[in-house]
Protein backbone atom coordinates (compact mmCIF):
# COMPACT_ATOMS: atom_id res chain seq x y z
CA UNK A 1 0.00 0.00 0.00
CA UNK A 2 1.20 3.44 -0.93
CA UNK A 3 1.75 5.64 1.86
CA UNK A 4 1.67 9.38 0.45
CA UNK A 5 3.59 12.41 2.00
CA UNK A 6 0.56 14.78 2.93
CA UNK A 7 -3.02 14.69 2.74
CA UNK A 8 -4.75 18.42 3.09
CA UNK A 9 -8.12 19.22 4.48
CA UNK A 10 -9.51 22.52 4.25
CA UNK A 11 -13.31 23.17 5.35
CA UNK A 12 -15.14 26.19 4.09
CA UNK A 13 -18.37 26.74 4.92
CA UNK A 14 -19.16 26.08 1.41
CA UNK A 15 -16.78 23.37 -0.27
CA UNK A 16 -13.86 21.04 1.63
CA UNK A 17 -11.52 20.95 -0.61
CA UNK A 18 -8.95 17.85 -0.09
CA UNK A 19 -5.33 17.75 -1.71
CA UNK A 20 -2.72 14.71 -1.74
CA UNK A 21 0.87 14.93 -2.10
CA UNK A 22 4.22 12.48 -2.48
CA UNK A 23 7.14 13.18 -3.55
CA UNK A 24 6.58 17.46 -4.06
CA UNK A 25 3.49 17.11 -6.73
CA UNK A 26 -0.19 17.36 -6.31
CA UNK A 27 -1.01 14.28 -7.10
CA UNK A 28 -4.71 13.93 -6.64
CA UNK A 29 -7.19 16.95 -5.64
CA UNK A 30 -11.04 16.97 -5.21
CA UNK A 31 -13.36 19.81 -3.71
CA UNK A 32 -16.87 18.49 -2.49
CA UNK A 33 -19.62 20.31 -0.44
CA UNK A 34 -19.19 20.93 3.02
CA UNK A 35 -21.63 18.90 5.17
CA UNK A 36 -23.36 21.34 7.69
CA UNK A 37 -24.30 18.08 10.17
CA UNK A 38 -21.28 16.65 10.44
CA UNK A 39 -18.35 17.24 8.61
CA UNK A 40 -16.71 14.22 8.27
CA UNK A 41 -19.42 13.30 5.98
CA UNK A 42 -18.21 15.56 3.18
CA UNK A 43 -14.65 14.64 4.04
CA UNK A 44 -15.45 10.88 3.59
CA UNK A 45 -17.31 11.42 0.53
CA UNK A 46 -14.25 13.71 -1.21
CA UNK A 47 -11.81 10.66 0.15
CA UNK A 48 -13.91 8.09 -1.97
CA UNK A 49 -13.00 10.24 -4.98
CA UNK A 50 -9.30 10.71 -3.97
CA UNK A 51 -9.24 7.04 -4.09
CA UNK A 52 -10.50 6.38 -7.58
CA UNK A 53 -8.34 8.88 -8.73
CA UNK A 54 -5.53 7.28 -7.11
CA UNK A 55 -6.24 3.74 -7.74
CA UNK A 56 -6.35 2.68 -3.92
CA UNK A 57 -8.10 0.97 -1.22
CA UNK A 58 -7.28 3.32 1.66
CA UNK A 59 -4.93 6.84 2.25
CA UNK A 60 -2.40 6.76 4.19
CA UNK A 61 -0.72 9.51 4.52
CA UNK A 62 2.29 10.28 6.61
CA UNK A 63 1.33 13.85 7.43
CA UNK A 64 -2.85 14.94 7.56
CA UNK A 65 -3.10 18.68 8.43
CA UNK A 66 -6.36 20.92 7.88
CA UNK A 67 -7.59 24.41 7.83
CA UNK A 68 -10.84 26.03 8.06
CA UNK A 69 -13.11 29.12 7.61
CA UNK A 70 -16.08 26.84 8.58
CA UNK A 71 -16.58 28.32 11.89
CA UNK A 72 -16.87 32.34 10.11
CA UNK A 73 -13.67 33.24 12.93
CA UNK A 74 -14.01 34.56 16.56
CA UNK A 75 -15.53 37.96 17.26
CA UNK A 76 -13.32 39.98 18.37
CA UNK A 77 -13.70 43.98 20.11
CA UNK A 78 -10.61 45.73 20.25
CA UNK A 79 -10.27 48.28 23.67
CA UNK A 80 -7.49 50.64 23.60
CA UNK A 81 -6.43 54.63 24.32
CA UNK A 82 -5.94 56.37 20.65
CA UNK A 83 -8.85 55.14 17.69
CA UNK A 84 -5.89 54.98 14.93
CA UNK A 85 -3.46 53.18 16.76
CA UNK A 86 -6.23 50.72 17.97
CA UNK A 87 -7.43 50.09 14.78
CA UNK A 88 -3.85 49.44 13.23
CA UNK A 89 -2.48 46.98 15.74
CA UNK A 90 -6.25 45.33 16.10
CA UNK A 91 -6.06 44.83 11.59
CA UNK A 92 -2.78 43.37 12.11
CA UNK A 93 -3.47 41.14 15.26
CA UNK A 94 -6.87 39.85 13.32
CA UNK A 95 -4.32 39.40 10.24
CA UNK A 96 -4.31 35.54 10.51
CA UNK A 97 -5.32 34.43 13.45
CA UNK A 98 -8.85 33.24 13.01
CA UNK A 99 -11.04 36.36 14.60
CA UNK A 100 -12.57 39.04 12.84
CA UNK A 101 -13.26 42.14 14.25
CA UNK A 102 -16.58 43.62 14.92
CA UNK A 103 -15.66 47.11 17.00
CA UNK A 104 -12.94 48.77 17.82
CA UNK A 105 -13.17 51.09 21.06
CA UNK A 106 -10.93 53.72 21.96
CA UNK A 107 -10.45 56.48 24.68
CA UNK A 108 -13.05 59.04 22.63
CA UNK A 109 -15.66 56.67 23.51
CA UNK A 110 -17.77 57.39 26.89
CA UNK A 111 -17.77 54.53 28.83
CA UNK A 112 -21.41 53.70 29.00
CA UNK A 113 -20.98 53.51 25.56
CA UNK A 114 -18.21 50.81 25.57
CA UNK A 115 -20.27 48.55 28.16
CA UNK A 116 -23.19 49.14 25.53
CA UNK A 117 -21.24 47.84 22.86
CA UNK A 118 -19.60 44.76 24.75
CA UNK A 119 -22.91 43.63 25.91
CA UNK A 120 -24.94 43.97 22.31
CA UNK A 121 -21.82 42.07 20.18
CA UNK A 122 -21.25 39.70 23.68
CA UNK A 123 -17.60 38.97 21.82
CA UNK A 124 -15.38 36.16 22.28
CA UNK A 125 -12.36 38.18 22.49
CA UNK A 126 -11.22 40.98 23.59
CA UNK A 127 -8.35 42.42 22.78
CA UNK A 128 -7.12 45.06 25.26
CA UNK A 129 -4.12 47.73 24.53
CA UNK A 130 -2.98 51.39 25.18
CA UNK A 131 -0.28 52.42 26.19
CA UNK A 132 3.26 52.32 24.69
CA UNK A 133 5.93 50.85 27.43
CA UNK A 134 6.31 53.43 29.94
CA UNK A 135 3.32 55.73 28.72
CA UNK A 136 -0.65 55.73 29.56
CA UNK A 137 -1.73 53.32 32.26
CA UNK A 138 -4.84 54.77 33.49
CA UNK A 139 -7.02 54.17 30.21
CA UNK A 140 -5.89 50.11 29.94
CA UNK A 141 -7.07 50.10 33.39
CA UNK A 142 -10.28 52.04 33.55
CA UNK A 143 -11.13 49.58 30.38
CA UNK A 144 -10.76 46.70 32.45
CA UNK A 145 -12.95 47.95 35.39
CA UNK A 146 -15.85 48.82 32.41
CA UNK A 147 -15.37 44.99 30.62
CA UNK A 148 -16.33 43.83 34.18
CA UNK A 149 -18.91 45.84 34.25
CA UNK A 150 -20.56 44.42 31.17
CA UNK A 151 -20.64 41.33 32.32
CA UNK A 152 -19.72 39.88 29.04
CA UNK A 153 -18.35 36.06 29.16
CA UNK A 154 -15.22 37.00 26.63
CA UNK A 155 -11.93 35.96 27.00
CA UNK A 156 -9.67 39.30 27.78
CA UNK A 157 -6.26 39.29 26.05
CA UNK A 158 -4.35 42.03 27.87
CA UNK A 159 -2.09 43.43 25.22
CA UNK A 160 -0.91 46.89 26.79
CA UNK A 161 1.62 49.20 29.11
CA UNK A 162 3.68 46.31 30.46
CA UNK A 163 3.60 48.40 33.42
CA UNK A 164 -0.30 48.54 34.23
CA UNK A 165 -0.51 44.69 33.30
CA UNK A 166 -0.80 43.37 36.41
CA UNK A 167 -3.05 45.50 37.60
CA UNK A 168 -5.67 45.40 34.60
CA UNK A 169 -4.72 40.97 35.39
CA UNK A 170 -5.90 41.52 39.25
CA UNK A 171 -9.22 43.59 38.51
CA UNK A 172 -10.08 40.82 35.67
CA UNK A 173 -9.21 37.97 37.90
CA UNK A 174 -11.29 39.33 40.91
CA UNK A 175 -14.01 40.03 38.50
CA UNK A 176 -13.71 36.34 37.40
CA UNK A 177 -13.30 37.21 33.46
CA UNK A 178 -10.30 34.81 31.77
CA UNK A 179 -7.77 36.46 30.79
CA UNK A 180 -4.00 35.87 28.78
CA UNK A 181 -1.33 38.28 28.87
CA UNK A 182 1.02 39.04 26.01
CA UNK A 183 3.88 41.30 25.43
CA UNK A 184 2.53 44.77 24.21
CA UNK A 185 1.50 44.88 20.74
CA UNK A 186 3.07 48.46 20.27
CA UNK A 187 5.77 48.80 22.93
CA UNK A 188 7.18 52.25 20.88
CA UNK A 189 5.24 54.27 18.84
CA UNK A 190 7.51 52.56 15.97
CA UNK A 191 6.97 48.95 16.34
CA UNK A 192 4.39 46.95 16.66
CA UNK A 193 4.19 43.25 17.91
CA UNK A 194 1.70 41.25 17.53
CA UNK A 195 3.43 37.12 17.20
CA UNK A 196 2.27 37.10 20.29
CA UNK A 197 -1.25 38.01 20.60
CA UNK A 198 -1.95 36.45 17.43
CA UNK A 199 -0.61 33.17 18.75
CA UNK A 200 -2.64 33.47 21.63
CA UNK A 201 -5.94 34.22 19.50
CA UNK A 202 -5.09 30.89 17.11
CA UNK A 203 -5.01 28.83 19.99
CA UNK A 204 -8.74 30.30 21.02
CA UNK A 205 -10.07 29.91 17.19
CA UNK A 206 -9.23 26.13 17.60
CA UNK A 207 -11.07 25.59 20.70
CA UNK A 208 -13.62 27.41 18.77
CA UNK A 209 -13.93 25.76 15.43
CA UNK A 210 -13.68 22.38 17.14
CA UNK A 211 -17.04 23.03 19.30
CA UNK A 212 -18.58 23.54 15.60
CA UNK A 213 -21.02 20.00 15.31
CA UNK A 214 -18.16 17.31 14.21
CA UNK A 215 -15.51 19.55 13.61
CA UNK A 216 -13.88 18.29 16.89
CA UNK A 217 -13.73 15.23 15.08
CA UNK A 218 -10.90 16.30 12.60
CA UNK A 219 -8.60 16.32 15.78
CA UNK A 220 -8.53 12.26 15.82
CA UNK A 221 -7.88 12.70 11.70
CA UNK A 222 -5.00 14.95 11.54
CA UNK A 223 -1.28 14.03 12.61
CA UNK A 224 -1.04 17.47 14.52
CA UNK A 225 -3.23 19.66 17.03
CA UNK A 226 -3.50 22.56 14.38
CA UNK A 227 -6.18 23.85 12.62
CA UNK A 228 -5.07 27.13 10.58
CA UNK A 229 -7.54 29.77 9.94
CA UNK A 230 -7.32 29.30 5.95
CA UNK A 231 -6.80 32.81 5.67
CA UNK A 232 -4.11 32.00 7.78
CA UNK A 233 -2.68 29.35 5.99
CA UNK A 234 -2.77 31.07 2.35
CA UNK A 235 -0.66 34.20 4.24
CA UNK A 236 2.15 32.18 5.33
CA UNK A 237 2.43 30.72 2.26
CA UNK A 238 2.65 33.65 0.81
CA UNK A 239 5.39 34.59 2.71
CA UNK A 240 7.40 31.39 2.42
CA UNK A 241 6.79 32.13 -1.54
CA UNK A 242 8.37 35.70 -1.28
CA UNK A 243 11.13 35.20 1.12
CA UNK A 244 11.96 31.81 -0.62
CA UNK A 245 14.05 28.96 1.98
CA UNK A 246 18.23 28.91 1.88
CA UNK A 247 17.51 26.01 -0.88
CA UNK A 248 15.43 28.28 -3.44
CA UNK A 249 15.17 31.58 -4.00
CA UNK A 250 11.82 33.10 -3.42
CA UNK A 251 9.72 35.13 -5.76
CA UNK A 252 10.37 38.68 -3.76
CA UNK A 253 7.79 41.47 -3.39
CA UNK A 254 4.72 39.32 -4.40
CA UNK A 255 0.59 40.02 -3.72
CA UNK A 256 -2.26 37.01 -3.49
CA UNK A 257 -5.97 38.11 -4.37
CA UNK A 258 -8.21 35.49 -3.41
CA UNK A 259 -11.54 36.19 -4.38
CA UNK A 260 -14.60 34.25 -2.61
CA UNK A 261 -18.30 33.53 -2.56
CA UNK A 262 -18.41 35.99 0.62
CA UNK A 263 -15.24 37.99 0.52
CA UNK A 264 -12.08 39.14 -1.23
CA UNK A 265 -9.05 38.88 0.46
CA UNK A 266 -5.59 40.89 -0.67
CA UNK A 267 -2.45 39.44 0.95
CA UNK A 268 1.08 41.34 -0.38
CA UNK A 269 4.42 40.49 1.09
CA UNK A 270 7.48 42.56 0.62
CA UNK A 271 10.86 41.12 2.40
CA UNK A 272 12.70 44.40 1.73
CA UNK A 273 10.81 46.25 4.30
CA UNK A 274 12.34 44.23 7.00
CA UNK A 275 15.88 45.69 6.49
CA UNK A 276 13.92 49.10 7.54
CA UNK A 277 14.97 50.34 10.70
CA UNK A 278 12.04 51.97 13.52
CA UNK A 279 13.20 55.36 12.35
CA UNK A 280 13.11 54.53 8.47
CA UNK A 281 9.61 52.43 9.11
CA UNK A 282 7.79 55.64 10.61
CA UNK A 283 5.22 55.93 12.88
CA UNK A 284 2.85 53.02 13.12
CA UNK A 285 -0.17 55.03 12.69
CA UNK A 286 1.26 55.94 9.25
CA UNK A 287 2.57 53.52 7.43
CA UNK A 288 2.03 50.36 6.11
CA UNK A 289 5.50 49.32 6.12
CA UNK A 290 4.42 45.68 7.57
CA UNK A 291 6.18 43.16 5.30
CA UNK A 292 3.53 40.86 5.31
CA UNK A 293 -0.28 42.85 5.47
CA UNK A 294 -3.83 41.39 4.60
CA UNK A 295 -6.89 43.26 4.17
CA UNK A 296 -10.48 41.77 3.96
CA UNK A 297 -13.37 43.09 2.14
CA UNK A 298 -15.94 41.15 3.72
CA UNK A 299 -19.02 42.53 1.74
CA UNK A 300 -17.52 42.11 -1.58
CA UNK A 301 -17.51 38.74 -3.28
CA UNK A 302 -19.14 36.78 -6.23
CA UNK A 303 -22.08 35.54 -5.03
CA UNK A 304 -23.05 35.87 -1.57
CA UNK A 305 -21.23 39.17 -1.66
CA UNK A 306 -22.33 40.14 -5.05
CA UNK A 307 -24.80 43.23 -4.11
CA UNK A 308 -21.73 44.42 -1.81
CA UNK A 309 -19.96 44.65 -5.52
CA UNK A 310 -22.49 47.03 -6.91
CA UNK A 311 -22.79 48.83 -3.75
CA UNK A 312 -19.19 49.85 -4.04
CA UNK A 313 -19.48 50.57 -7.55
CA UNK A 314 -22.12 52.24 -9.70
CA UNK A 315 -23.48 49.19 -11.87
CA UNK A 316 -23.81 51.87 -14.88
CA UNK A 317 -20.16 52.45 -14.46
CA UNK A 318 -19.31 48.56 -13.84
CA UNK A 319 -21.27 48.05 -17.09
CA UNK A 320 -19.49 50.65 -19.51
CA UNK A 321 -16.64 48.77 -19.43
CA UNK A 322 -18.31 46.41 -21.20
CA UNK A 323 -20.35 49.14 -23.36
CA UNK A 324 -23.53 47.31 -21.63
CA UNK A 325 -24.43 50.86 -19.86
CA UNK A 326 -28.26 50.82 -21.13
CA UNK A 327 -31.12 50.94 -18.43
CA UNK A 328 -31.73 47.62 -19.38
CA UNK A 329 -29.01 45.57 -18.65
CA UNK A 330 -28.75 47.71 -15.72
CA UNK A 331 -31.78 46.10 -14.25
CA UNK A 332 -30.94 42.95 -15.62
CA UNK A 333 -28.02 43.33 -13.81
CA UNK A 334 -29.06 44.37 -10.12
CA UNK A 335 -31.34 41.36 -10.82
CA UNK A 336 -28.57 39.22 -11.33
CA UNK A 337 -26.53 40.06 -8.19
CA UNK A 338 -29.43 39.80 -6.16
CA UNK A 339 -30.23 36.27 -7.26
CA UNK A 340 -26.56 35.31 -6.35
CA UNK A 341 -27.10 36.28 -3.38
CA UNK A 342 -29.83 34.18 -2.54
CA UNK A 343 -28.42 31.14 -4.36
CA UNK A 344 -25.06 31.17 -4.02
CA UNK A 345 -24.41 27.70 -6.08
CA UNK A 346 -26.17 29.49 -9.29
CA UNK A 347 -23.92 28.99 -12.13
CA UNK A 348 -24.21 31.26 -15.54
CA UNK A 349 -26.94 30.32 -18.00
CA UNK A 350 -26.37 32.46 -20.64
CA UNK A 351 -23.20 34.80 -22.41
CA UNK A 352 -24.55 37.54 -21.23
CA UNK A 353 -24.33 35.87 -17.26
CA UNK A 354 -20.80 34.82 -17.79
CA UNK A 355 -20.02 38.33 -19.17
CA UNK A 356 -22.06 40.02 -15.56
CA UNK A 357 -20.03 37.33 -13.44
CA UNK A 358 -16.38 38.26 -15.22
CA UNK A 359 -17.50 42.09 -14.66
CA UNK A 360 -18.11 41.33 -11.34
CA UNK A 361 -15.01 39.57 -10.62
CA UNK A 362 -12.61 42.55 -12.44
CA UNK A 363 -14.90 45.17 -9.96
CA UNK A 364 -14.00 43.18 -6.31
CA UNK A 365 -10.70 42.63 -7.63
CA UNK A 366 -10.17 46.49 -8.53
CA UNK A 367 -12.01 47.70 -5.41
CA UNK A 368 -9.90 44.69 -3.07
CA UNK A 369 -6.39 45.58 -4.22
CA UNK A 370 -7.28 49.67 -4.15
CA UNK A 371 -8.46 49.74 -0.78
CA UNK A 372 -5.37 47.09 0.37
CA UNK A 373 -3.04 50.30 -1.37
CA UNK A 374 -2.25 53.80 -0.90
CA UNK A 375 -2.45 56.34 -2.62
CA UNK A 376 -0.66 59.86 -3.56
CA UNK A 377 -1.53 62.86 -0.92
CA UNK A 378 -3.72 65.14 -2.95
CA UNK A 379 -4.18 67.43 0.34
CA UNK A 380 -1.87 68.75 3.34
CA UNK A 381 -2.82 66.04 6.49
CA UNK A 382 -0.80 67.98 9.38
CA UNK A 383 -1.65 65.31 12.40
CA UNK A 384 -0.60 62.35 9.60
CA UNK A 385 2.85 64.41 8.21
CA UNK A 386 1.55 64.07 4.86
CA UNK A 387 1.88 67.26 2.12
CA UNK A 388 0.30 67.06 -1.54
CA UNK A 389 2.18 64.55 -4.12
CA UNK A 390 3.86 62.14 -1.04
CA UNK A 391 2.70 58.78 -0.77
CA UNK A 392 0.30 57.13 2.02
CA UNK A 393 -0.58 53.80 2.83
CA UNK A 394 0.56 50.36 1.42
CA UNK A 395 2.88 51.78 -1.91
CA UNK A 396 2.27 48.23 -3.91
CA UNK A 397 4.41 49.73 -7.06
CA UNK A 398 7.21 47.18 -5.77
CA UNK A 399 4.80 44.34 -6.25
CA UNK A 400 6.48 42.29 -9.01
CA UNK A 401 4.10 39.25 -9.03
CA UNK A 402 0.42 39.16 -8.47
CA UNK A 403 -0.94 35.60 -7.50
CA UNK A 404 -4.91 34.92 -8.09
CA UNK A 405 -6.74 32.51 -5.91
CA UNK A 406 -10.27 31.77 -6.06
CA UNK A 407 -13.10 29.68 -7.99
CA UNK A 408 -13.30 31.86 -10.67
CA UNK A 409 -10.10 31.70 -11.51
CA UNK A 410 -9.93 27.89 -10.40
CA UNK A 411 -12.54 27.78 -13.15
CA UNK A 412 -11.84 29.55 -15.97
CA UNK A 413 -9.03 29.69 -18.38
CA UNK A 414 -6.03 31.33 -17.59
CA UNK A 415 -6.35 34.08 -20.43
CA UNK A 416 -9.23 35.14 -18.98
CA UNK A 417 -8.56 34.73 -15.35
CA UNK A 418 -5.36 36.84 -16.09
CA UNK A 419 -7.43 39.64 -17.81
CA UNK A 420 -9.76 39.69 -14.48
CA UNK A 421 -6.77 40.73 -12.59
CA UNK A 422 -4.92 43.18 -15.08
CA UNK A 423 -7.71 45.15 -15.42
CA UNK A 424 -7.65 46.11 -11.86
CA UNK A 425 -4.78 47.92 -12.82
CA UNK A 426 -5.82 49.77 -16.12
CA UNK A 427 -7.57 52.69 -14.20
CA UNK A 428 -4.72 54.01 -11.84
CA UNK A 429 -5.30 57.25 -10.66
CA UNK A 430 -3.77 58.43 -7.76
CA UNK A 431 -3.51 55.30 -5.98
CA UNK A 432 0.47 52.98 -5.52
CA UNK A 433 -0.70 50.20 -7.51
CA UNK A 434 1.65 47.52 -9.26
CA UNK A 435 3.35 48.32 -12.03
CA UNK A 436 3.11 45.52 -14.80
CA UNK A 437 3.59 42.80 -12.64
CA UNK A 438 3.59 39.16 -13.96
CA UNK A 439 0.31 37.72 -13.10
CA UNK A 440 0.35 33.95 -11.87
CA UNK A 441 -3.36 31.55 -11.68
CA UNK A 442 -3.20 28.99 -8.45
CA UNK A 443 -5.61 26.72 -10.68
CA UNK A 444 -5.07 24.21 -7.83
CA UNK A 445 -5.63 25.87 -5.00
CA UNK A 446 -2.31 24.97 -3.63
CA UNK A 447 -1.92 28.09 -1.34
CA UNK A 448 -3.68 27.18 1.58
CA UNK A 449 -2.29 23.36 1.26
CA UNK A 450 1.18 24.89 0.54
CA UNK A 451 0.60 27.17 4.24
CA UNK A 452 -0.76 24.32 6.01
CA UNK A 453 2.80 21.75 4.89
CA UNK A 454 4.91 24.95 5.94
CA UNK A 455 3.59 23.97 9.32
CA UNK A 456 5.82 20.93 8.90
CA UNK A 457 8.16 21.31 6.43
CA UNK A 458 9.05 24.82 4.45
CA UNK A 459 11.07 22.88 2.15
CA UNK A 460 8.56 20.59 1.23
CA UNK A 461 6.44 23.34 0.83
CA UNK A 462 8.33 25.93 -1.14
CA UNK A 463 9.06 22.55 -3.49
CA UNK A 464 5.75 22.16 -3.82
CA UNK A 465 5.26 25.75 -4.87
CA UNK A 466 8.19 26.01 -7.29
CA UNK A 467 7.02 23.84 -9.75
CA UNK A 468 3.76 25.46 -9.91
CA UNK A 469 4.76 29.54 -9.53
CA UNK A 470 8.49 29.82 -10.36
CA UNK A 471 9.86 28.74 -13.57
Amino acid sequence: MNTFDYLIIDIGSTYTKQRVFNEHALVASVQASTTVDHVLEGITAGNKVLKDQLGVDKIEAKHVLSSSSAAGGLRMVAIGFMMRVTAKAAKEVAMNSGSKILEILSNEDPGDYKVQVLKEINPDIILLAGGTDGGDENAIVENARLIIESQVKATVVIAGNLNAQREVATILRDGRVPYIRVPNIMPTIHELRVKEAREVIHREFIKQITKAKGLHAIQQVITNDKIIPTPGAVLMAAELLAKGTYQTEGLGNIMVVDLGGATTDVHSVIPEYEELDPEERGLVVTNEKQVSYRTVEGNIGMRVSAMGVINAVDPRVILEKKAMNTKETVSQFIEYCEKLESEPDYLPQSKQELVFDELIAQTAVEVAIKRHGGRIATEADASRGYMPGMPMGRDLRMITTVIGVGGVFAHNSEEKSKHIIQSAFKERGPYLLPENPSVIIDKDYLMFAAGSINEVDPDYAMEVMKKKFIS
